[in-house]
């Protein structure tokens, strides 16, 4: 670790986590590659249609838990397994420092 930079406190995401995209952090369709991607600075990221309809929901006003009741809701899934597959997505999102919580 750099002396110069501040030390990284890893967000743990839980179900009451209030997740949203940060500043300088977009959730895009890019017409060249014909998908959507999360751009950041000098990052891309390219997410399937699982990993979208996640993302879309990361508002900064819902709760984890409350994502993860809609998308349970709208695929008829198990939530405990939406629950893992969301938990798991946010949390390596939010590892990169994409996601903030």
């Amino acid at each position: 670790m750099n002396p110069a930079e501040p030390a990284r406190t890893r967000v743990t995401i839980t179900e009451a986590s209030v997740p949203g995209l940060p500043r300088g952090v977009k959730l895009r369709f890019d017409k060249q590659r014909d998908q959507w991607v999360i751009l950041a600075p000098e990052r891309l990221f390219v997410l399937d249609p699982i990993a979208l309809e996640i993302v879309k929901r990361c508002d900064g006003e819902a709760t984890v838990a409350q994502i993860v009741d809609d998308l349970a809701a709208a695929f008829a899934a198990p939530r405990e397994t939406i629950l893992n597959d969301v938990s798991a997505l946010l949390q390596d999102l939010a590892d990169k420092r994409v996601l903030a919580a």
